[in-house]
């Protein structure tokens, strides 16, 4: 045990030693080290966590366990864990787990640290793994933090593109449209961005292996390729409605519950997840049709049929992520007649913001149909904050007594 875990302390050595892009949200977490609550840090495989969680530590003197380390498969002698610690890290009592789901009852483990007073950072890639012990066992004892892929935000800072006055000129903008359109194909997955890796073959095999090995292999599923049609269907139909039923139908599974258990699974991992419709009654929203989106446009991208790229549908699953990202409360909103807007905004039991995502404002007809939508739901649910984010057209109009901006994508990312 003692060698393993000095073998991962050059680990934790080499990554302290790495230059990285500043995270948002890192202020807050790296400020919760002053608490005794257990720091968990989820998100998707390689989106960044253990880095995120290096760079909250960088100055302090942490033990480090990584549980994907196939050595320490099977570990059931938690005193030999902490005795190795000792030997190799001495007195501290900061300890980073790294991927801690492969660690068989870890919150027994993890319970008996914190209550002797150890400050303890968890990562994990599984949100129900996670979430179901958390609440479990250490119910108000820990302080949860999302990784997502880079932001467009921090794409740009990996890319050192500067964001300042110049994003006014014309010229400037024009180059901040091509990085758009490089994130949107490409996707924020952290090593990619980084170190230019081919985004196809990387992300390709990335999902894959979290389909076989962290969803097929855990949960003992029988029908593999199945659950991989599922997910290929999923993914290539982004930000559409689905409803289990239909679903069960296309894919011919025998059973709705078997979709919705892999479905459950899938958004466990972090590859998929879904937008429930807005209504004011909680029973019609449970009943409707959801709406599906991908957690990156680089591995839609890598995984879909290529039969042309539909950038507005791949915009609108980069304004789900972001939403997701910011810890808003949204749905998706259609009217009886059909009329729908993409994203709808709720503080409370209040509507504060309808949001429309348009690649092709400048064409009569979609400009018309946008407003038209975006009208009738403004007055359906008493929201007169309307927005159309287009690719590249700023301004406003009024229609049908309300008033609707419009803003670039870009801007509406890094908020400008």
């Amino acid at each position: 045990m003692k060698e393993i875990v000095l073998s991962q302390k050059f680990e934790r050595d080499a990554l302290l030693e790495g230059r990285y892009v500043q995270r948002e949200g890192l202020k807050n977490a790296t400020e919760s080290l002053q608490g005794n609550l257990i720091k968990v840090i989820t998100g998707p495989r390689r989106a960044g966590k253990s880095v995120f969680s290096i760079q909250m530590l960088k100055g302090l003197n942490f033990a480090y366990l990584n549980f994907d380390d196939e050595r320490l498969v099977g570990v059931s002698n938690y005193d030999e864990l902490l005795k190795a610690i000792r030997q190799i890290y001495g007195e501290t009592k900061v300890v980073l787990f790294d991927e801690i789901q492969n660690l068989p009852n870890w919150e027994l483990f993890v319970n008996r640290l914190h209550r002797k007073g150890f400050n303890i950072i968890i990562t994990g890639s599984n949100a129900y793994l996670l979430s179901r012990e958390l609440s479990t066992h250490l119910t108000g004892r820990y302080v949860q933090f999302r990784i997502f892929p880079f932001s467009f935000l921090e794409f740009l800072r990996a890319k050192e593109f500067a964001i300042d006055e110049t994003l006014e000129l014309k010229e400037r903008q024009g180059l901040l449209l091509s990085r758009l359109d490089d994130y949107l194909n490409k996707g924020g997955y952290p090593e990619i961005v980084v170190k230019d890796l081919d985004a196809k073959n990387y992300l390709a095999t990335l999902f894959e292996s979290v389909l076989f090995k962290d969803i097929v292999k855990r949960y003992g599923v029988r029908y593999g390729k199945m659950l991989s049609d599922l997910a290929h269907y999923l993914v290539t139909n982004h930000s559409n409605e689905f409803s289990y039923t239909k679903l069960k139908h296309i894919l011919e599974y025998r059973s709705v519950h078997t979709v919705e258990n892999y479905m459950k699974y899938l958004s466990e991992a972090f590859l998929i997840f879904s937008l429930d419709r807005f209504s004011f009654k909680l029973k019609e929203q449970l009943r409707s049709p959801k709406k599906v989106y991908g957690y990156d446009t680089g591995i839609i991208n890598a995984i879909k049929f290529k039969t042309g790229r539909d950038v507005g549908r791949l915009m609108e699953n980069l304004v789900a992520v972001e939403l997701m990202r910011r810890e808003v409360d949204f749905y998706y909103y259609k009217s009886v007649n059909g009329k729908e807007v993409d994203f709808v905004i709720k503080q409370g039991q209040k509507v504060v913001q309808l949001i429309q995502v348009c690649y092709d404002f400048d064409h009569y007809a979609t400009r018309k149909r946008e407003l038209t939508s975006l009208g009738k739901a403004g007055k359906d649910l008493g929201c007169d904050r309307l927005t159309i984010l287009t690719w590249d057209d700023q301004g406003e109009e009024k229609h049908a007594g309300l008033r609707v901006n419009f803003l670039p994508l870009w801007r509406w990312l890094i908020r400008v």
